[in-house]
C-alpha cells in the first residue's frame, strides 16, 4: 500500500532543503518520480530501479564523478549524490548535460545512513498493494514532510515533527532561519541529549505532555549559546496517548490565531501518525501473506509474485532463522517475536539497498518450509 505518491527530485530538494542536500548541476523536475535509491559500489555495481537516485559514497574526483554520471545516464538514473563540497568543473557540467542525471551534494556532517533513511521515508520504496494516493485533512496520507511545510506556512516559522523520544520524523523548509541547535537536530535526526536534558530539567516536557495547549520555551539565559531562538511546541496526542510533538522556532510568542492553528495542526498530525503506524503493520501482514502464498505455490502463487514485482524472472530464496526460545514464559515468547521482527526489518533494509527488486517479510505460516518455529524471514530477490 502506498502512503504517499512517489517524489520527484524537486520534491526531495524542497523537503530536505539546504540542510542536507543541494543541487550542483541538472534539472530536478526533468524526471517526474524517483523509482528508488541505490548505493554506489565500484566493485559490485547494484541493479538499479528505474529513475534511481544513487548515493555516490566515496566519489570525490571530478573525472570519476563524470564517468559515473555517464554510466548512470545509460541506466536511466535520476540523480547522483556526492559528498559536499562537490567539485565545480566544466567537465562535470558537461557530464550532467550529456547524461541527464542531476548531480547533488550531501552536506558535511550528515551521514549517508541519515540520508538513506530520509529518502526511503519520502519515497516509500517497496510499498505493495494499491498505489493510489490517499488523503487525510487535505494532505497526502502519511506525508509528514508535507504537513511540516504546511504548518510552517501557517506559523511563518520553521517546524519539526518529533516522536516521544525527540527523534525527528519530518521537518519543514527554512531551517536556516532557526539557530545552530536546530540545524544540529536536523542533521542528527534527533534532539541532542544536552538540549533534551535542559528541557526536561526545566519541566518543558511535563508541561507539554499534560496539556493540549502550546508551550512557549525561552532559550537558556546562560550556556548553550547555540540555542538562541525561542520555541513553541504542542503535543500530538490520540486520546490519552501522546504520539509526539510539533516544534516551531519563533522569534516571539504566537498570537491567538496562530496558537489555534497549531492546536488544530496537532490533531491532523495525530491522524497521519496513526495512519503510518497502522499502515506499517498492515503492510507487513500483506507482504508476509504474499510471500507465503508464493512459497506455497499453487494457483495464487503467480498473482502473489506479480504483486511483489517478481513475476516472469528467476528468483532466489534466502531464509534467516533465530534459535527457539524453548519452553519459556510468555514474556520470553514476546521477546523472541520482537527479535524476529527486528531481524526481518534489518534484512529487508539490507537487501533493498543491494537488490532494489526484492521482497522480504516475516511469514506467519512457518510450516511452509518445515520450520519448527525458528523461521524468521524470507526473501525473494532477483539475481544479477
Amino acid at each position: 500500500m502506498s502512503l504517499r505518491p512517489q517524489a520527484s527530485l524537486g520534491r526531495v530538494l524542497d523537503d530536505l532543503g539546504a540542510t542536507l542536500l543541494e543541487l550542483v548541476h541538472g534539472e530536478p523536475e526533468k524526471i517526474s518520480d524517483i523509482g528508488g535509491i541505490a548505493i554506489h559500489d565500484p566493485l559490485d555495481e547494484p541493479v538499479l530501479p528505474q529513475h534511481a537516485l544513487v548515493l555516490g559514497v566515496g566519489l570525490r574526483e571530478p573525472d570519476e564523478i563524470a564517468r559515473q554520471l555517464r554510466a548512470l545516464g545509460r541506466q536511466d538514473a535520476a540523480g547522483l549524490v556526492v559528498r559536499a563540497p562537490a567539485p565545480a568543473s566544466d567537465e562535470l557540467a558537461a557530464a550532467v548535460d550529456e547524461s541527464g542525471v542531476a548531480l547533488l551534494a550531501l552536506t558535511r556532517g550528515a551521514s549517508w545512513t541519515q540520508l538513506a533513511a530520509l529518502l526511503r521515508s519520502l519515497l516509500a520504496e517497496g510499498d505493495v498493494g494499491d498505489p493510489g494516493p490517499q488523503t487525510l485533512g487535505g494532505m497526502p496520507s502519511g506525508d509528514l514532510f508535507a504537513l511540516a511545510n504546511a504548518i510552517a506556512a501557517l506559523l511563518d516559522a520553521p517546524v519539526t515533527i518529533e516522536d516521544r523520544s525527540s527523534r525527528v520524523l519530518a521537518y519543514s523548509g527554512r531551517q536556516d532561519e532557526a539557530d545552530r541547535s536546530r540545524v544540529e537536530t536536523i542533521l542528527g535526526r534527533q534532539v541532542p541529549e544536552r538540549y533534551s536534558r535542559l528541557l526536561a530539567e526545566r519541566g518543558v516536557f511535563q508541561d507539554l505532555y499534560r496539556s493540549d495547549n502550546p508551550v512557549f520555551v525561552e532559550p537558556p539565559s546562560d550556556g548553550l549559546s547555540d540555542f538562541s531562538v525561542p520555541r513553541v511546541a504542542v503535543a500530538v496526542r490520540a486520546g490519552d496517548e501522546v504520539l509526539g510533538s510539533i516544534w516551531a522556532a519563533v522569534r516571539q510568542p504566537l498570537n491567538a490565531d496562530r496558537m489555534q492553528a497549531l492546536r488544530d495542526a496537532a490533531r491532523v498530525v495525530a491522524l497521519h501518525m496513526l495512519r503510518i503506524r497502522a499502515g506499517a503493520d498492515v503492510e507487513r501482514r500483506l507482504r508476509a501473506d504474499l510471500l507465503s502464498t508464493a512459497l506455497e505455490g499453487g494457483v495464487g502463487a503467480r498473482q502473489a509474485l506479480s504483486r511483489l514485482g517478481l513475476a516472469d524472472q528467476s528468483v532466489v530464496v534466502v531464509a534467516l532463522a533465530v534459535p527457539d526460545a524453548g519452553e519459556g514464559a510468555a514474556a520470553a515468547d514476546a521477546g523472541v517475536a520482537t527479535e524476529r521482527q527486528r531481524l526481518a526489518d534489518a534484512l529487508a533494509m539490507h537487501l533493498t539497498a543491494v537488490h532494489p527488486r526484492c521482497a522480504a517479510a516475516l511469514p506467519f505460516r512457518d510450516q511452509l518450509l518445515g520450520s519448527t518455529g525458528s523461521f524468521s524471514a524470507c526473501c525473494y530477490a532477483a539475481p544479477d
